[in-house]
């Protein structure tokens, strides 16, 4: 075996991959050590040195996954690998005793984000939330009309209420987001009930169509793109095991011939 390819097995590898979790981890759990200053006033040593291993550590990650390209570029193809550079590199800055010691702190906490490329499930999930978001737009507008007609109605209805919360369209707009999240919204629905008693028609309709309705939808959209992702997977794998049989096929064949002209030879 190449030192190539042991820099590839090393990079495809379940242990570094199990190894890199388990770093961001514990840097993660040493970060919010760290803002208590009873541990961080006496250790602050081993927090430096910690940081300190971290960054070596993610450098030789970053070379390892370089060296595995067959060319270099190829690394940068991915956005998830350039988000780790970007990272990588802006924490090698020493920034620490300059204007900009924020903005190295601020990159200390984005570390913790690596998670998301080291674990390929969790990478899965982002991609599926990412590869969801045309259709979720889709029904963000639909709610946005929906909040935008009970709005109106409840401005139009509940003005003269003493709490303020139906004054004006953007106060409604914050009233209904409340009645959404099932913030005490029976209070707010018992409230308009003092003026119309069938004020909560208007409410339970909202409650139905906003927060079931359209959570249920979130849902489906979410499920649906997860299946695609899955489908894709397993049509890959296929694909890949095509490929391996193709060119076992083939080296049957080339044996077949090389035993043909052997018992040529012979005879």
């Amino acid at each position: 075996m190449t030192f190539k390819q042991k820099i590839i097995e090393v990079r495809e590898s379940r242990w570094f991959s199990n190894l890199t979790t388990g770093i961001i981890l514990f840097y993660a759990a040493a970060l919010g050590f760290k803002t208590i200053d009873q541990v961080a006033e006496p250790f602050g040593w081993l927090f430096y040195s910690i940081d300190m291993f971290i960054t070596i550590y993610f450098l030789i990650e970053i070379i390892i996954k370089l060296s595995a390209e067959e060319r270099w570029q190829d690394f940068f193809k991915d956005g998830w690998n350039i988000f780790d550079f970007i990272i990588v590199v802006i924490t090698l800055i020493p920034l620490e005793n300059s204007s900009f010691a924020a903005i190295a702190r601020l990159m200390r906490i984005f570390r913790v984000l690596r998670l998301l490329n080291a674990r390929p499930e969790l990478k899965k999930i982002i991609d599926m939330l990412i590869g969801a978001i045309p259709a979720i737009v889709d029904i963000v507008i639909l709610m946005f009309i929906i909040f935008y007609i009970y709005a109106i109605v409840g401005n139009f209805f509940f003005e003269e209420l003493e709490s303020g919360l139906w004054k004006d369209f953007l106060t409604s707009m914050l009233t209904l987001f409340r009645v959404l999240t099932f913030e005490d919204w029976t209070d707010v629905m018992y409230e308009a009930m003092t003026l119309y008693s069938w004020a909560w028609a208007y409410f339970v309709s909202f409650v139905i169509i906003a927060a079931f309705v359209f959570f249920n939808l979130f849902v489906a959209v979410i499920i649906d793109e997860m299946q695609k992702i899955n489908s894709e997977h397993t049509d890959e794998q296929l694909n890949r095991e095509e490929e391996k049989i193709d060119l076992l096929l083939q080296k049957v064949s080339q044996m077949q011939d090389e035993i043909q002209e052997l018992k040529k030879k012979r005879s």
